[in-house]
């Protein structure tokens, strides 16, 4: 277990706040970047990460988008197309699922 960076876990400001509001349970990155058990702290509060997961992006539903702040499915699609230049949804590509607690 090793404290991290929750820059590196979360890359937004808006995801960091969401997490301190409860709002954003979880994120998909496109590697690992924790393990379960290690924690970060924003503003003071300590979040534990509870799973890691590989999955692909068609594995994704609604339920994950609004872990991760967004209204739906469609709504999570935009915001990847928008936060990463060149990108595009391909139901195949692996992904991981890093969900975390607050403590």
């Amino acid at each position: 277990m090793s404290e991290l960076d929750p820059d590196e876990l979360l890359p937004s400001e808006r995801m960091r706040e969401q997490a301190l509001e409860g709002a954003v349970t979880q994120i998909h990155r496109g590697q690992q970047y924790a393990d379960e058990g290690d924690t970060f702290v924003i503003d003071d509060t300590t979040f534990e990460v509870t799973a890691v997961r590989e999955r692909t992006l068609g594995d994704l539903t609604d339920e994950d988008a609004r872990a991760e702040g967004m209204d739906d499915l469609e709504g999570y699609r935009r915001m990847l197309d928008h936060a990463h230049e060149n990108f595009e949804w391909d139901d195949d590509s692996d992904i991981v699922r890093h969900r975390f607690e607050r403590q």
